[in-house]
């Protein structure tokens, strides 16, 4: 895209420049309207450290950035026109791509991972498209719990109670590009749902790392705290991020099979089945991220698939030939988005020229099937099965595969040397 594509709408003051980082947090830099011009055409320094930094950005030596070549830097530069911030007048938001020294794409950015993916998908002759379904928690920013109260799942009434900052999230991310399907509360006191319209895979991934930092700052500026942690209080439901994936080929979506779903689309399941357990790392990275895999939580614990069915790992949803779909529901909502939707689409793309067959459908409660194989509960497990797998070792390449894994060991690391409240409540007066 040439720059002159870039152009900044009127009145425009400052731009902020961004993009995804090792956990799909989005992170740039803030530019005056005066050097946008010079910024699209020789982009943005900042160090390709902020692909090996973790959540709270400490930074690591990591394989391809460390105290040995000085922590190199690397270049942004915008891949959307930037668009006018309704919340901020003045300022405008612009989602950006990263370039290395040598002008090459950076080897350890997350979002080439789904690059890769798609290109084979395209080498194939297929479209991919993704519905995101996100869930997160509006809590009080001093006491950091929810405001409300009670479980108001659906509830219109607290769907109009929280419509002072929930209807600005909807209408103001809708407004700057990101289509909205629609916004309601969830299963706990303080948590909520957006459904992000389906688009091709990239362009979804984009737009979750987006409006993740969006809500973010529609939250603050209502007097709330968004947090997208998995799970902030284990005795509530925890927040999931549901894919819904459907592939095209000459505009017919191949799932579709009058209603149902087709054979196309049982081979993805098949494939996505066979490598769920050995990429669970990449859809929870934390310690916390696994508290939601819990029996009878709605969130899966296994392998399992079924026709609309919301104990399975793998939902599948009939219906018109553009709307149905495999939805998978494994993944937490703080995930990167490029690496969970990349190695799910691996996976179904194996599942696609293998024509391997997904396991006995499960028709009821999945928490109980003994068929379907079981997923990572916990971080250490998932750490194994990933260590131990070459398979997503090529997914997402050496140097990625092998920063992420440390950064999920050293979370683990940190966890364990932790002395908890529960361990002092329970222990230091009776022994």
């Amino acid at each position: 895209m040439a720059a002159e594509d870039f152009t900044l709408p009127e009145g425009t003051h400052t731009v902020a420049l961004g993009l995804g980082d090792l956990n799909g947090i989005m992170r740039g830099k803030r530019i005056p309207a005066s050097n946008w011009d010079n910024i699209c055409k020789n982009g943005n320094a900042l160090s390709a450290a902020l692909f090996a930094i973790d959540m709270t950005c400490d930074v690591w030596d990591t394989p391809y950035v460390n105290m040995d070549n000085g922590y190199p830097d690397m270049h942004l530069f915008p891949i959307t026109k930037p668009v006018s911030l309704p919340w901020e007048p003045g300022v405008a938001l612009a989602f950006a791509r990263a370039e290395g020294m040598d002008h090459k794409p950076v080897p350890i950015d997350p979002r080439q991972v789904l690059i890769r993916q798609l290109d084979r998908a395209e080498k194939l002759g297929v479209e991919i498209k993704v519905g995101a379904e996100l869930e997160f928690y509006l809590l009080d920013p001093e006491t950091g719990m929810p405001k409300d109260k009670g479980n108001g799942v659906y509830s219109l009434e607290r769907a109009a109670e929280l419509e002072h900052v929930l209807g600005p999230i909807r209408n103001n991310i809708n407004e700057i590009g990101i289509p909205v399907e629609q916004s309601n509360p969830e299963y706990a006191e303080g948590q909520v749902e957006v459904n992000i319209r389906y688009d091709e895979a990239l362009l979804a991934a984009d737009r979750v790392v987006t409006f993740r930092n969006v809500v973010k700052q529609l939250a603050f500026k209502h007097g709330y705290k968004a947090t997208f942690m998995a799970k902030p209080f284990f005795e509530q439901s925890g927040s999931g991020f549901h894919c819904h994936y459907s592939l095209w080929k000459n505009g017919k979506n191949i799932f579709a099979d009058n209603g149902a779903l087709s054979k196309d689309g049982k081979y993805f399941v098949g494939g996505v089945q066979k490598r769920m357990a050995e990429a669970a790392v990449c859809g929870s990275a934390t310690v916390n991220g696994f508290r939601r895999r819990q029996p009878y939580t709605f969130c899966p614990i296994n392998t399992a698939w079924g026709i609309d069915n919301r104990t399975v790992g793998i939902r599948i949803i009939q219906g018109s030939d553009s709307a149905t779909r495999v939805e998978k529901r494994d993944a937490g909502a703080d995930c990167n988005p490029y690496l969970i939707m990349a190695t799910d689409i691996a996976a179904g793309l194996d599942g696609l020229e293998g024509k391997i067959e997904p396991d006995e459908m499960t028709t009821g409660n999945a928490y109980e099937s003994e068929v379907a194989s079981p997923i990572p509960t916990d971080l250490r497990d998932a750490i194994d099965l990933a260590r131990n797998s070459d398979w997503l070792k090529n997914v997402i390449g050496t140097d990625l595969y092998e920063i992420a894994l440390q950064q999920s060991e050293r979370e683990l690391d940190f966890f364990n040397q932790q002395v908890t409240p529960f361990e002092l409540e329970r222990y230091r007066d009776v022994f």
